[in-house]
């Protein structure tokens, strides 16, 4: 039996002996299957082809991401700290290279993962490392392949400890959520976001989506929750989910300004 990803999405199911019928998470209206239909890969089948690349971003986090381009594309990061390393996302490709790195780097303790399209083979990754998966419980039917290393956490925020805070924002899904990481930026505060809060291509503004893909946006009342969701963090510098997705400085305002624009655009005072 093989534990098949979705080509599209990179999301790994259970093991069976056929490839699933179909991809729950692609079949969703925030997600897509392609018009040439439903593919499968396996973790072999990418070894084969697929590396990660690792670039060190700031004194303490690493980002990694496969190459080439494997399912949405996205990055993890690994925060690295005293009490632990904590693998925030994940990507699909796990090797024997991959693995040694993050071992010279201090391992993972926790992995945490901000919404159901960067799922990815979380579960291969916490059996590597002998780390739990931290992931918000209003997404637990959106989770594939089921372990006794995952954890579900509940409420508005979970701490991970030296300064890592998991804070739920919902919008994208309603357990969407970012990390807070206390030291980041020289000690002024980061956010790694993934596309809860998406940094677009000016890094001056970030937006908020339902469906990135399908350009579904949220409604004002879901994104006003997000930013009170992190008001209460002080954080100068974001993290989104793909290399460059970065605002590197007053990161704050910058989502207050964000917000503001966005909902003047869909009242229609743009």
């Amino acid at each position: 039996m093989k534990s098949f990803i979705c080509t599209t999405c990179a999301t790994q199911f259970a093991a069976t002996e056929q490839p699933p019928a179909a991809c729950p998470i692609c079949e969703d209206e925030r997600q897509y299957v392609p018009p040439a239909g439903q593919g499968w890969t396996t973790l072999d089948d990418l070894r084969r082809t697929h590396r990660n690349a690792f670039r060190r971003l700031e004194p303490g986090l690493y980002g990694l991401s496969p190459e080439p381009r494997a399912g949405i594309g996205q990055r993890a990061l690994l925060v690295r700290t005293a009490a632990g390393n904590v693998l925030w996302d994940c990507v699909p490709l796990l090797d024997d290279a991959t693995v040694d790195i993050i071992r010279g780097l201090g391992g993972v303790s926790a992995l945490a993962i901000s919404h159901p399209h960067f799922y990815a083979s979380m579960v291969e990754w916490a059996h590597a490392f002998d780390a739990p998966v931290f992931l918000h419980a209003d997404d637990r039917p959106w989770v594939m392949r089921p372990d006794p290393a995952i954890r579900f956490w509940e409420g508005e925020t979970h701490p991970l400890g030296s300064g890592l805070t998991l804070v739920r924002c919902g919008g994208h899904f309603e357990g969407s959520a970012v990390l807070h990481w206390a030291s980041g930026a020289e000690g002024r505060g980061a956010l790694l976001t993934g596309d809860t809060i998406q940094v677009v291509p000016d890094p001056r503004w970030v937006t908020f989506m339902r469906s990135f893909p399908n350009q579904v946006p949220l409604d004002a009342e879901r994104v006003r929750r997000i930013v009170g969701a992190v008001e209460p963090y002080a954080f100068d510098r974001i993290y989104g989910a793909w290399w460059d997705a970065h605002v590197e400085t007053d990161a704050k305002a910058t989502v207050a300004r964000s917000a503001a624009r966005y909902l003047d655009a869909i009242a229609g005072r743009g």
